[in-house]
């Protein structure tokens, strides 16, 4: 199950210098959380001094369930459930500032002229993942159904672009796809 962990600590002010643990009737229940729990009230201690919740703090640890039925973050639609048509310009631009290739090239040009072409923003970024060998991303777009054989304004595709290793991930993906 893909979860994120979080804690919360609502402020609260003590005026009992007891030393002891003291427990509340408050219980904390929420639609993101997959129990409910208890919270306790706890007195001073040097930890929350430094962390500036001086006068103790409450605390809660839960998870987020992601998609349905809490399973992954596929299926909540967090990564991979993307198709061609989810990919924009906008998502070429940021992957394009994001990989540090306006630095490089210095200008936008070179996006320009692969936007310019026609060609399906969602097949543009996987030539733009396979020149930086990103696999993570790579995947995430063969998912969306990318299609690697699509040719540039210099003749060149994504596998043309890739190193030997890419090549064999992206040709090796779209073999057990299929």
């Amino acid at each position: 199950m893909a979860t994120t962990a979080c804690s919360i600590h609502p402020p609260i002010s003590s005026s009992s210098s007891s030393s002891s643990l003291t427990r509340s009737s408050n219980v904390l229940r929420s639609p993101f959380l997959a129990f409910t729990r208890s919270v306790g009230w706890r007195r001073s201690s040097q930890l929350m001094k430094r962390a500036n919740l001086a006068g103790g703090g409450g605390g809660a640890r839960c998870w987020f369930k992601f998609g349905n039925s809490g399973i992954d973050a596929e299926g909540a639609g967090i990564y991979g459930s993307q198709s061609r048509d989810d990919f924009d310009r906008d998502d070429v631009e940021q992957y394009f500032n994001y990989m540090g290739m306006l630095a490089v090239e210095g200008s936008y040009d070179k996006m320009e002229a692969l936007l310019n072409l026609k060609i399906h923003p969602v097949d543009i970024l996987l030539m733009l993942a396979a020149s930086e060998g990103d696999r993570p991303k790579i995947e995430e777009l063969l998912r969306a159904g990318a299609k690697y054989d699509i040719s540039d304004v210099d003749g060149r595709t994504a596998l043309d672009r890739a190193n030997d290793d890419i090549k064999q991930f992206i040709l090796g993906f779209s073999v057990q796809k299929a």
